[in-house]
């Protein structure tokens, strides 16, 4: 996969702690339409458990997500 997804939308959660990442990342994904991915940026480590279960249960896909530096980056398809 390259490393340039195309993003409809981005949002930043740096800072922010569970389940605020998941909360604006579940906004955000209202506002997009089917097959647009949003690109979210977190500082806590909790969101990897909630993203990912989150994206499991509504249906979106999970495209990548990266974990550096206590930065997690998460890409999500809108189902």
């Amino acid at each position: 996969m390259s490393d340039t997804l195309t993003c409809a939308a981005e949002l930043d959660a740096s800072g922010l702690n569970c389940p605020l990442p998941l909360l604006k990342a579940k906004m955000a994904l209202n506002g997009l339409g089917s097959g647009e991915v949003l690109k979210v940026i977190a500082t806590d480590a909790g969101s990897q458990r909630d993203l990912r279960t989150f994206a499991r249960l509504a249906g979106h896909a999970l495209l990548r997500e990266t974990a550096e530096d206590g930065v997690y980056t998460y890409w999500l398809r809108k189902a």
